[in-house]
């Protein structure tokens, strides 16, 4: 069976609410499948994305047209309480993996995505005070009973995914982390070749950096996207995809003419120079 990974980009849902055009669930229904029919399948939501609204909008779209149902995947996070959310004195943001709260914001997220399963269940952020095997436990138990496919983590560092790991008897398959031209610490500190040795599929968020590039990295995405005969985007996502491992872009827009513009990066194949006359442009100084 492929892996739901195989896509040239997954479709990051947290500005979902920016849309208003799409705010009626036919609207939605309608945008979810023009882009399956195009072969971006795979839907990156978090319990806390719009306090709950992304996945609600998004689930009210599936019951509108409950036939894409079949066609598209869907990953989910959990682990955040925001302060409006916490109901301690405190109104403080934490975090919670525990397996009562992990259990709760599973189903939660299932019922608002008005889904049977969710097939990538992600803890959104690390816990310092993380009890692993008791969060391995609810994520075993989310997997065995079938309301879960598989499981990974987000914004980890390589000790506290090889901790979770260590407790857990289902496999981690992927971490989802900040990485773009903007955002590359990771490409120079070991924790690439840790998501390589560990099997970790690298899914990238804030891949086009919000489109704040520095003017030279601008510049140098626009030659090369004239050279080419595509969007600067497209660029942008062929050099994250050009790196070991291939990491998946989740790319945070819903406008339909970014999306095409993104979706050339099937098109783009970066050679070596090319993908380093971009990183310099990047990091403002020649590579060492």
């Amino acid at each position: 069976m492929d892996s739901i990974f195989d896509v040239p980009f997954a479709l990051g849902m947290m500005r979902l609410p920016d849309y208003p055009a799409l705010a009626e669930p036919s609207a939605l229904a309608d945008w979810i499948s023009r882009q399956v029919e195009a072969g971006f399948t795979l839907f990156d939501h978090a319990d806390i994305y719009g306090a709950g609204e992304c996945e609600t909008r998004f689930g009210e779209a599936l019951k509108a047209a409950p036939a894409l149902k079949a066609n598209l995947q869907v990953i989910t996070k959990a682990d955040i309480v925001t302060a409006q959310a916490d109901r301690s004195p405190f109104s403080v943001k934490h975090y919670d993996t525990t397996r009562a709260y992990l259990m709760q914001q599973a189903e939660q997220s299932l019922s608002r995505l008005n889904l049977e399963r969710i097939d990538v269940f992600l803890i959104h952020r690390p816990d310092p005070l993380m009890p692993a095997e008791e969060t391995a436990r609810a994520l075993e138990d989310l997997v065995a009973q079938g309301k879960v496919g598989q499981v990974g983590v987000s914004n980890f560092l390589p000790e506290q995914w090889r901790w979770l790991q260590a407790n857990l008897n289902q496999k981690l398959v992927c971490n989802q982390v900040q990485l773009s031209l903007t955002v590359t610490d990771m490409l120079v500190s070991g924790q690439l070749e840790a998501h390589l040795h560990d099997g970790l599929k690298l899914l990238a968020w804030s891949p086009l950096a919000g489109g704040q590039w520095p003017e030279a990295l601008s510049q140098r995405l626009a030659q090369l996207a004239e050279e080419k005969g595509v969007a600067r985007e497209a660029i942008a996502l062929a050099w994250l995809k050009a790196i070991p491992g291939m990491p998946l872009p989740v790319v945070g827009t819903c406008n339909p003419e970014r999306l095409a513009a993104c979706a050339q990066v099937t098109d783009v194949q970066l050679n070596r120079p090319e993908w380093y006359a971009l990183w310099e442009a990047a990091r403002g100084h020649r590579v060492p």
